[in-house]
């Protein structure tokens, strides 16, 4: 379009940048940017063009309708509701009352008619607001002002650009400039007129160059639905959701690090109606989705890689022009006539942007009670109090600050009673719907997509609402007590011996990445399995040998997979890297599975393929069962899953352990079957370590240095074989003592056995995070690692310091 010559009120993408913010607005702003500087990188952004701040106050300057303004909001008391909605109608009727000046609509048509010449007469237009203030690094402004789609028709586009400068005055745009301290009659109303993408035929949704929770920056987080991507912000549906690692995808790895399965209920599209009464309102209507959309992503693996390449060099390109890191918050879009995926929106991401790295807040509850309900955790906090359930704006005014909001979902005119709040429970929405964005902003701690929260709590009702526990959020009986952890991270040392964290919920992994450790110590796969996968391995490769019940269940986890085989790799693999991502490049230590055959069993449809033990602690475990017929098939996906993490997703961090290896046969035996899989010791950098947890392995430490790279003790195990203690007795619990001088000589021999034979010795088991004295212990010794417990993290870092400076003084 650059044979187009533009005036004051009028200009295209390809003349306007982040400069013109003043003149454009925030979001025309942004679409020009990326237009000028990243479609030749291959970020697709539709064409169109800004109607400026000049032509917003043009018509309000040749409507003369200043002085009713001021007249109708100089008095204006933001907090008192009635006020700001009687107040806001009326100065939304002024605004709709003004005409547009002839000279404007014959610009506003023939640009219109110039964009039709690009894409042809069948064209169809987003118009969307664009506010002065829009999008800047202290407000996002997101849904405070209206936007109409699949606008066609000259009068259509006139009219929905007078209802978007209607909008300036909407009740929550009003309170919002208020709270951010913008004067209401300096933010000007630009227009964004740009080509429609018809995702209402496909799927579109919003994206984050970061974690929005945590503030983890190394991932790509996606939303996606089907049809219009309102529904994601209104909080109507449950979207799926995907993570990328950012920096493995640089080095050239494609593959999704993390994804999860939407419920996507209803999708919206454009109705073939208009209303007569108002030509542009979005004629929009939502219709139920189908069995196989609610089954399956809404978008591929290779959309999911478009979007995390769209949004790496977003983020790129804005952190470059302003010279510092700057995570973007943007909107997408697939085209289902041209297969295409455009981006429509990009704005600075402004909540954890702005939080400073060196303060670690971590919340934890001190006790526990009934769990009310449960849904997807917004922010890392905690909060409680008395519960307010309101399921209509007009109910308002009922709300007194410090109670709990509960409702079914949030709009922006919600917002003036949302600041007040405790915490905020919904049962629709996700992580980026309008509950969740502005929760996020204000730093209350929200759940999300409860699905009964409204239903099963009621008004005046004690909960506690609890953020802190990962990515599910959950509503406890009563008000229960909590405290909140700070650490200056800026002043803490790193101590000689590693410390490490034990991890195996990949739900928790971002929340935790920003404790300063060495890397995780022990990732537990035990967890991914029965928590996510849920099913017996062996039950997934052979569903014929399980009931119809079983079957039906295996059906329902891995219907939106190829296979249920392919359900369990994929599965496995991306709960292991999301784990491996968190402290990525650092090791991430994961064990092979060690469920004993008791706990195999309760696994879906497990028990055809479980022996029953007398005593299972000691029985067909850990590496006995690897090459073993009754579970070799089964260690096979376990291999072709660790196999993918590291080959295919790129977490060459991730060292493998194997538990429980009773004999050196055995290890040999082990090697040789993972190698088998693809899994062999030294390539691709790949170490496999060993527990050493069973008298055995120390003894002949010298003879399994030959076959590992390295020993992580097990104390559990280790004492309760050494004290000839069952670890699941209650009746000799009193006998089971980490401490015991008999296991200590155990743990001296293992550590000095591995320096003998230069290889790295660790310790996983629970000792050091109960017993000061054992990390004290071990420090002496000169074990290379410790890893503990995420809580017991901060406090044993600043024992170990001192442990080492107290050494260091002896020495001297």
């Amino acid at each position: 379009m650059s044979n187009i010559t533009s005036n004051k009120y009028i200009r295209w993408f390809e003349e306007i940048a982040m400069g013109d913010v003043a003149h454009v607005g925030g979001k025309n702003a942004s679409l020009g940017e990326m237009y000028q500087q990243l479609t030749a990188q291959g970020v697709r952004v539709p064409n169109g063009f800004a109607v400026t701040a000049e032509a917003y106050r043009y018509v309000l300057d040749d409507n003369n309708a200043w002085q009713a303004l001021h007249s109708a909001l100089d008095d204006l008391k933001p907090d008192d509701v009635q006020d700001l909605q009687q107040r806001g109608a009326k100065a939304r009727a002024i605004i709709a009352a003004c005409t547009l000046p002839n000279d404007l609509k014959l610009e506003i048509l023939g640009h219109y008619k110039k964009l039709k010449q690009q894409y042809g007469d069948d064209l169809s237009l987003a118009v969307r607001s664009s506010a002065t203030a829009e999008d800047s690094p202290e407000a996002s402004f997101a849904g405070q002002n209206d936007s109409y789609l699949n606008i066609s028709g000259e009068q259509t586009l006139l009219d929905a650009y007078l209802r978007c400068l209607v909008s300036n005055f909407t009740d929550r745009s009003i309170h919002y400039k208020y709270d951010n301290q913008f004067d209401y009659f300096k933010v000007d109303l630009c227009v964004v007129i740009m080509k429609m993408v018809r995702s209402d035929m496909s799927a579109s949704g919003v994206m984050f160059s970061l974690d929005t929770e945590t503030g983890f920056k190394d991932v790509v987080f996606i939303n996606a639905a089907l049809g219009l991507g309102e529904n994601i912000v209104q909080g109507t549906i449950d979207p799926d959701s995907f993570y990328v690692h950012k920096p493995t995808y640089n080095k050239g790895y494609r593959a999704v690090l993390k994804r999860r399965l939407g419920k996507k209920e209803q999708k919206m599209i454009f109705t073939d109606t208009l209303n007569k009464d108002n030509i542009a309102v979005e004629y929009t209507r939502n219709i139920n989705t189908n069995e196989s959309e609610q089954r399956h992503f809404c978008i591929t693996d290779d959309d999911v890689m478009i979007l995390a390449d769209y949004a790496i060099k977003v983020e790129n390109h804005y952190s470059k022009q302003q010279g510092h890191y700057k995570p973007m918050d943007m909107e997408w879009a697939k085209d289902g006539l041209d297969g295409h995926i455009y981006m429509v929106q990009a704005r600075p991401e402004t909540v954890e942007s702005r939080k400073t790295d060196h303060v670690l807040k971590i919340y934890h509850l001190k006790n526990q009670s009934s769990i009310i309900t449960k849904g997807q955790a917004v922010g890392t906090r905690i909060g409680a109090g008395t519960v307010r359930i309101i399921n209509d704006v007009k109910n308002l005014s009922e709300f007194k600050p410090g109670e709990i909001l509960v409702t079914e979902t949030t709009t922006p005119d919600w917002e003036p009673v949302m600041k007040t709040a405790a915490a905020i429970v919904t049962n629709h929405g996700g992580r980026t719907c309008h509950a969740a964005i502005v929760s996020r902003e204000l730093g209350i701690p929200a759940i999300v997509g409860t699905d009964n929260g409204a239903d099963v709590l009621t008004n005046g009702q004690a909960i506690t609402v609890s953020c802190a526990q990962g990515e599910i959020g959950y509503v406890y009986e009563g008000i229960l007590q909590f405290n909140v952890e700070e650490t200056d991270l800026s002043h803490l040392a790193s101590p000689k011996t590693k410390i490490m964290m034990n991890l195996g919920n990949p739900d928790q992994a971002f929340a935790l990445a920003s404790l300063p450790v060495a890397g995780i110590g022990l990732a537990r796969m035990e967890f991914i399995i029965t928590e996510f996968i849920k099913a017996h391995p062996m039950a997934l490769i052979h569903p014929q040998k399980v009931d119809e019940q079983a079957r039906q269940a295996i059906n329902t986890l891995s219907g939106a997979f190829k296979t249920p085989v392919d359900f369990f790799i994929k599965t496995l693999s991306e709960g292991v890297a999301t784990l491996a991502a968190s402290v990525y490049p650092k090791p991430c230590v994961v064990r092979m599975s060690d469920f004993k055959t008791n706990e195999y069993a309760t696994l879906l449809g497990g028990k055809p393929f479980e022996p029953v033990e007398s005593n299972p602690m000691i029985g067909f475990r850990g590496a006995s069962r690897y090459s073993h017929p009754d579970y070799a098939e089964g260690f096979a996906l376990e291999c072709a899953a660790m196999k993918r993490v590291r080959d295919e997703m790129g977490f060459t961090n991730v060292i493998l352990m194997i538990p429980f290896c009773r004999r050196i046969a055995e290890g040999e035996k082990v090697l040789a079957t993972m190698a088998k899989q693809g899994l062999v010791r030294g390539e691709n950098d790949l170490a496999i370590y060993v527990m050493c947890e069973i008298p055995n392995n120390v003894i002949l430490i010298d003879e399994f240095a030959k076959l590992f790279d390295g020993f992580s003790i097990g104390s559990n195990d280790l004492t309760q074989l050494t004290l000839g203690v069952d670890r699941d007795s209650e009746v000799v619990a009193f006998d089971f003592d980490e401490r015991d001088a008999g296991v200590k000589q155990m743990i001296k021999l293992a550590v000095e056995g591995a320096k003998r034979n230069g290889k790295h010795s660790g310790i996983c088991g629970q000792a050091p995070s109960d017993f000061p004295e054992i990390t004290e212990f071990l420090v002496t010794l000169g074990i290379d690692s410790i890893s503990l417990t995420p809580d017991s993290v901060l406090s044993t870092i600043e024992r170990v310091l001192k442990i080492e400076q107290q050494m260091n003084k002896s020495k001297a």
